[in-house]
């Protein structure tokens, strides 16, 4: 393995590990009562858009163009916005282990919209992927029962889908501006307008906080949401994803739920029964074989290629003409 490959397995290793990580300890601050899922939210954009932009003057800096930043408005409406309150508040209402194994639905979600707007293929391959992945999700959905802290509802795991069907709208419906700019530029924009956008329906819930009889330990929590799970996280994926295979990159994804389910069994926050692992497996069953079905790039670059070795053969039958 060269430097590259390593450099790049590292930083997934380390951005999969936070988001597993990260999912336990939100459910922890919101089971307190102190923070709610909006204002923990807000923290999370407000602080992403600080820390971002602080980074960006170390960076070099891009020109963005105005009909850029109006389209990395709407990006941050679906990349962050619609992507992490209905996420945020989805867990609150279900369990860490539910959240996380859904979140893995993601790549299954992104090919269905990519079929949708980008024309990619449907093959028979992805369809069986597709009807694994969402019979693992529609278990967890209608075998959900209470929102005690350990329990699971059906409106947060529907909460937790529409988080996923956002972000692959944010991927599938703006790929050319995220291959455009620097992760850099893109998450400064991105967690400005969020921040900004989000601020008058937050600040009641932000404004209410008792700071000064919040416990250290929950500080130590807050942060490590706005500060690692956020800002670092967000800074080591594209790393990665620049530097190793699609179906690699792919592939970490299923670290995510196991690194939470481990931590919330761990704490007794939840219990991980036939029933979330029979889910958990239909999921990641699913995942896996839409992820290594062909893209439509692929299909006619093999295409391409079988052109191309059977051109000499027509050649020599024409000569022989």
């Amino acid at each position: 393995m060269d430097d590259k490959n390593l450099k790049g397995h590292i930083s997934l290793l380390i951005a999969y590990l936070i988001f597993g990580l990260n999912t336990p300890i939100a459910k922890e601050v919101l089971s307190h009562g102190e923070v709610s899922a909006v204002a923990l939210t807000f923290f999370r954009m407000a602080g992403g858009a600080v820390l971002f932009w602080m980074a960006s003057l170390f960076t070099k800096e891009e020109t963005v163009s105005r009909r850029d930043l109006f389209l990395l408005f709407w990006a941050s409406m679906f990349g962050i916005i619609i992507n992490q309150f209905p996420f945020i508040i989805g867990l609150s209402l279900t369990s860490p282990i539910d959240a996380s194994v859904i979140t893995t639905l993601g790549p299954i979600i992104t090919m269905l919209l990519a079929a949708l707007f980008l024309k990619e293929p449907i093959t028979w391959k992805k369809a069986i992927g597709v009807l694994v992945g969402a019979s693992g999700a529609l278990l967890l959905v209608f075998n959900s029962t209470t929102v005690d802290r350990g329990g699971s509802s059906v409106t947060g795991n529907l909460l937790c889908i529409l988080s996923g069907i956002s972000f692959a709208v944010y991927l599938t419906a703006f790929k050319k501006l995220i291959l455009t700019y620097s992760p850099m530029t893109l998450m400064k924009w991105m967690f400005l307008f969020a921040t900004v956008c989000s601020l008058p329906f937050s600040w009641g819930d932000v404004a209410q906080i008792r700071y000064a009889e919040l416990p250290l330990n929950m500080y130590l929590e807050i942060g490590f949401v706005v500060v690692v799970a956020t800002f670092v996280s967000y800074l080591l994926i594209p790393v990665g994803q620049k530097l190793l295979r699609p179906t690699i990159v792919s592939m970490y994804n299923y670290l995510q739920p196991l690194v939470s389910s481990l931590l919330a069994v761990a704490l007794g926050m939840d219990i991980f029964g036939w029933l979330k692992s029979s889910a958990a497996i239909l999921v990641f069953l699913g995942v896996y074989i839409v992820t290594k079905s062909k893209s439509l790039a692929q299909l006619e670059a093999e295409k391409q290629h079988a052109d191309m070795l059977n051109t000499p053969n027509k050649l020599n039958v024409d000569k022989r003409k």
